[in-house]
């Protein structure tokens, strides 16, 4: 209710103090405002704010800045700020400038002159040269029938034996689908987010007429074969000692209502890559129902063991609550801090909210220069430069909080960092660990644009198959593997029998593509 005259204080010290707290709300309601009108109206991307003039903005996916943050101001105790790391050089383009890539076959034409004939003499004019340039050509999909003709034979003499090849076994059995075919829908659907409406669209443009409904159940027998593997690769994935954990929502129609209900994706992630560990990059992603901490628990299981690298949310501080001690630590994410300071910046203009970004910045400098290298020269590295930075970022911290009020929205963003402080420095003291979790953030990134083009999937088993296949075809694109050839290759060794279910380790994404490795360099030769 608005305050009155006669509600309000004589004393000056209460005046100054509810002035202080009204401002404050004030500042939080003003910065509530923006954000919304931001989130409506405005850019989501921390990539295109430059929140302080010269420092490029961590995005999403990035790990450390592109530009040189600009010297900080003294703070009040005289203590010196970080230098700000020399600007490192710009990275080329990668682009087929000069030479068109060598694997690809070539078709040639050649245009011969209307006339060989010399225009001074007449005479016969013989090849002296020629001028030859290359430009990238496509040749669009083709749709075929392939027919499968299997020959009798029989014996003249006794008239009664018959050999005929066995039929092959076939993806949708009595089905006009090929394996091909199947693998080109859902891989137009699970890895580059085309939804199945459109999918038709593009085949009638063939004359192909097919309801929507039959390029469901294509896709919906094409999990059915994968799961086995999918199970695989998720188990695999749990095996490794660090692994990265988000969610997301997944609207699914409910049965008999015309509406959705919310339910998640959860997304467990690994890659050894920064530091030359064991685990390649996959992803698998969990279809549940849930988003509390029994749905988590049920995903992990009893035997996963080492660190979770997760962002704030509570169920998985719960999750470890309920286990053994010991068992299962928890990694925080130093970008999800990050990003509430930046929010802070955008909306208030916050000097002491600049500072800050300021010295997790020159964090990230020190963190893009160590990639790559092994867990020990990381784990030296940090101790001996960002522990003395996250020390003094603590401090910095500490003081402020002491200083604003508390129902500001820097205090809130202050209050969740420190709350988090001891996952938001366990890479100082693991070598193995990232100092945020982006490894399994940028893997949503895909599971975003499908929701954003199908809106919602059909039912709980459809939420199953979307997380079957986008698990199998993201890991591919994360090795840089064509998920068309990928799955097309597997599928057919999993339905003809080539490949057993003892077996299915050699279809996992990373171990396809050594087993092939070989093969394409004696191409290349």
């Amino acid at each position: 209710m608005p305050l009155r005259r006669e509600d309000l204080p004589t004393d000056p010290d209460q005046l100054i103090a509810l002035a202080l707290e009204l401002a404050a709300e004030n500042e939080r309601l003003r910065a509530a405002l923006k954000t919304i009108n931001t989130l409506h109206f405005g850019t989501k991307s921390e990539r295109l704010v430059v929140v302080v003039d010269g420092q490029m903005t961590l995005g999403l996916g990035d790990l450390a800045t592109d530009a040189s943050p600009p010297p900080p101001p003294a703070n009040d105790a005289g203590t010196a700020k970080p230098k700000a790391p020399a600007r490192p050089s710009h990275k080329p383009a990668r682009r087929n400038i000069g030479a068109l890539p060598t694997h690809l076959p070539r078709c040639e034409r050649v245009i011969e002159p209307d006339n060989t004939s010399c225009p001074c003499c007449s005479g016969r004019m013989h090849r002296i040269g020629e001028c030859a340039t290359e430009e990238l050509d496509i040749v669009p999909a083709i749709l075929r029938v392939l027919r499968t003709v299997r020959p009798k034979y029989g014996c003249r003499a006794c008239e009664s034996a018959v050999v005929q090849a066995p039929a092959p076994s076939r993806l949708i059995t009595a089905g006009m689908a090929s394996t091909a075919l199947v693998s080109w829908v859902v891989v137009s659907r699970f890895a580059w987010a085309m939804p199945l409406n459109r999918q038709t669209r593009m085949l009638a443009g063939y004359g192909i007429a097919l309801d929507c409904s039959t390029l469901v159940h294509w896709v919906d027998r094409a999990a059915w074969w994968l799961e086995g593997l999918y199970d695989l690769q998720l188990k695999t994935i749990h095996s490794f000692q660090h692994v990265f954990c988000d969610e997301t929502p997944l609207p699914v129609l409910e049965k008999g209502r015309r509406r959705t209900r919310k339910c998640q994706l959860w997304a467990h992630a690994v890659d050894d890559g920064p530091w030359q560990g064991p685990a390649p990059p996959a992803v698998a992603y969990v279809f549940s129902t849930g988003r509390d901490t029994e749905a988590i628990a049920t995903q992990l299981g009893d035997d996963f063991t080492g660190i979770l690298q997760v962002d704030g949310y509570g169920a998985y501080k719960a999750l470890v609550k309920r286990t053994r001690r010991g068992k299962i630590r928890l990694a925080f994410c130093l970008a999800h801090a990050r990003r509430k300071f930046v929010a802070v910046h955008k909306t208030t203009q916050s000097t002491a909210a600049a500072e800050i970004l300021v010295e997790i910045a020159a964090i990230y400098a020190i963190e893009k220069r160590i990639r790559g290298g092994t867990a020990d020269q990381r784990l030296a590295v940090r101790q001996a430069e960002s522990k003395p930075l996250m020390a003094a970022l603590k401090r910095r911290l500490t003081e402020l909080l002491a200083e604003i009020s508390v129902k500001s929205t820097l205090a809130a963003a202050i209050r969740y960092t420190l709350r988090h402080w001891d996952g938001l420095t366990l890479f100082l003291e693991d070598g193995r660990v990232e100092a945020d979790s982006n490894t399994v953030e940028r893997s949503m990134r895909i599971i975003g644009q499908g929701r954003h083009s199908s809106l919602f999937a059909g039912s709980e088993r459809g939420g199953r198959t979307w997380a079957i296949l986008t698990s199998l075809l993201n890991t591919c694109r994360l090795n840089d593997v064509d998920p068309l050839t990928w799955l097309t290759d597997v599928l057919e060794r999993i339905v003809s029998g080539r490949t057993k279910s003892h077996q299915l380790h050699e279809l996992l994404v990373w171990n396809w593509k050594a087993a092939r490795m070989p093969q394409s360099l004696q191409e290349a030769a």
